[in-house]
């Protein structure tokens, strides 16, 4: 009889057929070292989810999972984005592990360090964090804008771990807890947190993707940071209400002073300084709305409350329920 920890590592996987074969064979490699030495049992499976792919991938994972016992595969029914693809499989898988680790396909994270994820889980952590140590492999750009992010949260009240994506081990009780959070808009870096069970990190150098093309290019990466500061903070509104306050006043005081200097016949034509007033009032009007808008598009999407994400097939069934 296995009584080995039953570990599910989850894989989200979109256009991803240069990297399957590579990261297949590494992690089975890597499973069969764990099981060699009892930190997981025979039952322990590694899951590929298709993200709506269009090429080849899904194919791949089917062959995979039909050649390897421990490869499962679950094939969602369209493109539900890198976080909905993510959550899925967790939520597929939860009944199913005693915990289960997120990671990527490109082999971008060190899967050397999940055996030091098992052993703080026999330890009595509910999350492990996989936090990077440097960014050298970043370009300055990415570098600087996301240690920005990171600080931005941060100072919005936000509670994330610093230079962590989405690369976690999380207890099977840390993923009931998950599953009891309902939002459609959906931003893991910041909702683990809040489950709050006991956690700590293990820290690992990032490698350079292994082959195919980064799927974050600069406006995804944008938006998802737009998303993950809309959904957890409501800074963003604050600072334009004191925005807003701060205009207010300079405005009395400009008011005060161009009625003193028409008193004093000092008032000249101020077509330029009018011209600008406009445009800058046009402005913080603007962007107010749009952000309004942004957290009123948030709660349409929740009202609504349309499934995350929907499964079309299974091979090596985990689960014979869709979770939404």
């Amino acid at each position: 009889m296995d009584n080995g920890i039953k570990l599910y590592v989850v894989v989200p996987c979109y256009n991803e057929e240069e990297v399957l074969p590579e990261t297949s064979r590494r992690m089975i490699e890597l499973f069969n070292k764990m099981k060699s030495e009892g930190l997981i049992g025979g039952m322990s499976r590694i899951v590929f989810v298709d993200d709506g792919s269009k090429d080849k991938t899904w194919e791949i994972i089917d062959a995979l999972a039909k050649a390897h016992t421990e490869i499962a595969g679950i094939k969602l029914a369209r493109n539900a984005g890198h976080q909905n693809a993510l959550l899925g499989g967790l939520m597929t898988v939860k009944d199913e592990c005693d915990c289960a680790i997120s990671i990527d396909a490109d082999l971008q994270d060190d899967i050397n360090v999940i055996p030091d994820m098992i052993k703080n889980y026999k330890e009595g952590y509910d999350v492990v964090y996989g936090v990077r140590n440097k960014r050298d492999t970043d370009t300055f750009f990415k570098r600087t804008t996301a240690i920005g992010f990171y600080k931005l949260m941060s100072a919005m009240g936000v509670n994330i771990v610093f230079n962590h994506a989405d690369y976690r081990l999380m207890s099977r009780r840390a993923l009931d807890a998950l599953s009891d959070f309902p939002e459609r808009n959906v931003f893991l870096r910041g909702m683990v947190p809040l489950v709050g069970y006991r956690s700590t990190n293990v820290y690992y150098d990032r490698n350079e993707r292994f082959a195919g093309e980064s799927k974050y290019p600069l406006k995804k990466m944008l938006s998802f940071a737009f998303d993950g500061i809309t959904s957890f903070s409501i800074s963003p509104i604050r600072l334009i209400t004191a925005l807003g306050a701060a205009v207010c006043v300079i405005s009395i005081i400009m008011a005060v002073y161009a009625l003193v200097e028409k008193l004093l016949g000092n008032a000249g034509m101020g077509w330029a300084s009018l011209m600008m007033s406009i445009w800058f009032i046009g402005g913080v009007q603007l962007l107010s709305v749009g952000l309004i808008g942004e957290y009123i598009g948030k709660l349409y999407k929740e009202v609504k409350r349309r499934p995350r994400y929907i499964i079309e097939a299974y091979v090596n069934e985990t689960d014979d329920a869709a979770k939404e």
